[in-house]
Parts: structure tokens; C-alpha cells; sequence
């Protein structure tokens, strides 16, 4: 199994415990924990929102939900950022916190004369992780 399927069964375990083994409760308990992992990578603010309209769905009056939510969702949650605390860093608005994001863009690339010389196949000078001739390099035709 690889890294990321390990990570994921070891996240459901709690859940995985708590069946008889059987195929359809196995399947529950999956699905259980795909909803709280995409519920945990949502912002905070609208997670409560997102919870609230999964209510019908789960076939529980109020009550029940709110026991479900306390119980299973929450604590979920929980462990989601205690499991995967760097992916609740790259959504964060504060910089001091996860650095640079894994998301930004290169810099804009300088114009094609300052990388004259520069092989068309080779990576290209300005980091964009691109060949050379299909970026800084396309430029400077």
C-alpha cells in the first residue's frame, strides 16, 4: 500500500474499530471518513455551514445529528489536523506560519536576451520549471 493509502487507513481507524467487519459497515465507515477529511479541509467559517446541509442526507433527526456530529465529526476533525497539520498551514492567510506556499506561481520571467546562450531543451533559467524554449525562451522569438 503506498504512503498516501496508509495515511488515509491509519485517519479511519477509529472508525474502522468500531464495525462488526462486515462489507456494508466497512464501506459506511469509509465513507464517514472521506466526509470528515474534505469537512476538515474547509475553513473553519463555512465547515459548520457545510455540516449542517449534510443533515439530510444522513437521515437523522436533530438530535441524532447533533450526537453524530459530537461524537464522530468533530473528533474527526480533530485528528485530521493533528494527523495532517501541514495541509491546515497551507490554507492559512497567516505567511509567519507555513512560509512560502506550495502553490505560488513563479516569479514573472525575465525577457529571452538575458538568458542568451541557454540551450532550447535545458531547464529554464528563470526556475519556472519549464524548458527553456517553451518558456522564457518563446518570448525571445
Amino acid at each position: 500500500m503506498g504512503a498516501i493509502a496508509e495515511a488515509l487507513a491509519a485517519y479511519a481507524q477509529p472508525l474502522l474499530e468500531q464495525t462488526d467487519g462486515s462489507e456494508k459497515q466497512l464501506n459506511k465507515a469509509f465513507a464517514i471518513t472521506q466526509v470528515c477529511f474534505n469537512l476538515a479541509l474547509l475553513p473553519e467559517g463555512s465547515r459548520d455551514s457545510a455540516i449542517s446541509e449534510m443533515q439530510p442526507s444522513f437521515e437523522m433527526d436533530d438530535d441524532e445529528f447533533d450526537e453524530f456530529r459530537r461524537s464522530v465529526i468533530v473528533p474527526m476533525i480533530q485528528r485530521h489536523q493533528e494527523m495532517f497539520p501541514r495541509m491546515h498551514r497551507l490554507g492559512s492567510t497567516d505567511t509567519s506560519q507555513s512560509g512560502a506556499s506550495l502553490r505560488a506561481r513563479p516569479s514573472v520571467a525575465a525577457p529571452a536576451e538575458m538568458y542568451t546562450g541557454t540551450d532550447r531543451y535545458a531547464p529554464c533559467p528563470c526556475n519556472s520549471g519549464r524548458k527553456y524554449k517553451f518558456c522564457c525562451g518563446a518570448r525571445g522569438r
